[in-house]
């Protein structure tokens, strides 16, 4: 299989080429030393340029090693909205030779517990919006300081652009173990020397999967720099480079493609804070964006605005995306608006983002790609992990430089999806496909438990796990359900305790799932039963109730 896609393989695109040995930080260095008054970062009017920005990221980091004691190999939490803030304290996390714990900053206290005590974070780094969330893990709850942001501090003032609600929050309170992100970059430190190499822990991601808990996917900078140094060479980037930033910096695609991937061109970057149709569509206009990554659901947002012309994406040299397919009408209607192929990617958190991907030069629709360069794919029987061929139905398994190191304290799990092909040690996706004659490779379904909730990830072992807090329930079983709008939505079938059966409503379940968990996260819908149809050994046999459902909307359909 590993040589059949080469037969389409772009022009002018190395199948392999040898990556950069270095850490992240040294990538920002280049741009600010190449571009110093080049504009890195355009944020609702304010802008940033590479020298500043560096300035900014050496003077946090100096704070981080002298102030808070930030070492070697330490993980700093980082929760925040996509923001000049969120870059300067990614890249002074890296500088400062500890890894960046990014996490969504939909989590409520309770999530972002399990973070703190996992990866054994002391340091935060949050908007000021997400305070309240994160304060109460000061005082004994593992946190031991919180540099604290406001986002309007990068903004034009003068701006006519609309501008989220909680930007216009006023500032925290001062309370003890809390720094104010001015007064961390006022302090006026030089940073020591930066001592991390490639193969030091550079970001720890988190993933779910079928045992509830989050697991930290360790990324090292050799790992990052794979994904960002083919991503550059495949789409051929350069520092001409305009990107749209609005798919989160905290997920691994927001995180390598618009983040990290534009610093290491020198590019610059429109950072979004909150999706919003009008106000992308006078971004892409203002600052001549070139490229732009997204979920369909975006696209599909911003074909229904009134104010959507022809040539409103003339700008546009690339558009691609993820997480879930675009629909053919969509795909049809924007390539004779624009010209333009919309090309799907596939990767994970664990593969730091892509390792498949359509190239411009010939996509196909509804397609998860080809391997990308450096990188190579197989389909495997999933229990015999027999190699399968085209047409045939199989788990999907990739070897590259872009997967990650493994589980973080978690050896079981990462034997677990590490297999040996050929002397090359492949990672298991967990997802199931085939591939085609001519190596382009086609999602079929996933091997693991997952819902795609407009691109969001939700992970129903980690959610039932969070419901069996409610006084009210005694078992419950989440799945998948079909929703116009966001593809997929959480379901969640429940048994009531006898003592509360007729007194509670689903609505009521629904309500206390919304303030104990993030918005893409909790059910939205609810079910009653009086039992969970259960295997032989007594385990919950969810796949039957995912059936049900399934059968369920085809017959409404």
């Amino acid at each position: 299989m590993q040589d059949r896609h080469f037969k389409h393989w772009p022009m002018g695109v190395p199948k392999q080429f040898p990556l950069p040995e270095t850490s992240l930080c040294y990538n920002l260095e280049v741009a600010a030393t190449r571009y110093a008054r080049k504009t890195a970062i355009f944020f609702y009017g304010g802008k940033l340029s590479y020298a500043e920005l560096k300035a900014q990221v050496d003077a946090l980091a100096a704070y981080l090693q002298q102030d808070c004691g930030v070492r070697r190999g330490d993980r700093v939490l980082l929760d925040m909205q996509n923001s000049p803030q969120f870059v300067i304290a990614y890249y002074a996390i890296l500088r400062a030779d500890a890894a960046a714990v990014p996490v969504n900053p939909m989590n409520l206290t309770a999530e972002l517990a399990h973070y703190v005590a996992d990866a054994g974070t002391k340091l935060a780094i949050c908007g000021h919006e997400l305070l309240p969330r994160v304060a109460p893990l000061l005082a004994g709850q593992g946190l031991e300081r919180i540099i604290c942001a406001n986002y309007a501090d990068y903004i034009d003032p003068d701006t006519d652009l609309p501008l989220p609600d909680f930007f216009k929050l006023p500032a925290p309170a001062r309370a003890p173990g809390i720094v104010p992100w001015g007064e961390a970059l006022a302090a006026g430190r030089e940073p020591a020397e930066h001592l991390a190499g490639p193969d030091d822990l550079a970001a720890l991601p988190y993933t779910s999967g079928t045992t509830g808990k989050p697991k930290g996917c360790m990324h090292t900078h050799r790992t990052l720099m794979g994904t960002i140094a083919i991503a550059g060479v495949w789409a051929r980037g350069s520092a001409d480079d305009v990107s749209l930033a609005v798919v989160p910096f905290f997920h691994v695609t927001g995180m390598q493609v618009l983040m990290n991937g534009s610093i290491y061109l020198g590019a610059g970057i429109v950072v979004m804070t909150r999706w919003d149709r009008e106000l992308a569509l006078k971004l892409i206009e203002r600052h001549q964006v070139t490229s732009w990554t997204n979920i369909p659901t975006m696209v599909i947002d911003l074909f229904a605005s009134p104010n959507f012309k022809s040539d409103s994406l003339k700008s546009l040299r690339g558009i691609s995306g993820g997480g879930a397919a675009m629909p053919e009408a969509v795909a049809k209607r924007l390539y004779e608006l624009t010209g333009l192929e919309f090309c799907e990617g596939y990767g994970l958190t664990e593969t730091a983002a892509p390792t498949h991907s359509n190239h411009p030069s010939r996509p196909k629709r509804q397609c998860l790609g080809i391997p990308l360069c450096n990188t190579e794919s197989r389909v495997i029987d999933p229990d015999t992990l027999k190699e399968l061929g085209p047409g045939e139905t199989g788990e999907i398994v990739s070897s590259g430089p872009q997967v990650f190191a493994g589980y973080w304290n978690n050896p079981e799990a990462t034997r677990a999806v590490f297999i040996e092909i050929d002397g090359k040690r492949f990672f298991r996706t967990g997802d199931l496909g085939r591939y085609d004659e001519d190596g382009y490779f086609f999602m079929v379904d996933r091997l693991k438990r997952m819902i795609n909730a407009s691109g969001f990830k939700v992970w129903p072992a980690e959610v039932e796990l969070m419901m069996f807090g409610h006084p009210d329930i005694q078992e419950a079983c989440v799945i998948g359900a079909q929703d116009a709008y966001r593809g997929e939505t959480v379901k969640a079938v429940v048994v009531l305790k006898a003592t509360s059966k007729g007194k509670v409503k689903p609505e009521d379940i629904i309500e206390w799932c919304k303030t104990h968990m993030a918005a893409y996260k909790y059910p939205r819908v609810v079910e009653f039963a009086d039992s969970l149809p259960k295997s032989v050994t007594g385990k919950v046999m969810w796949r039957a109730l995912q059936e049900q459902e399934r059968a369920r909307a085809q017959a409404k359909a």
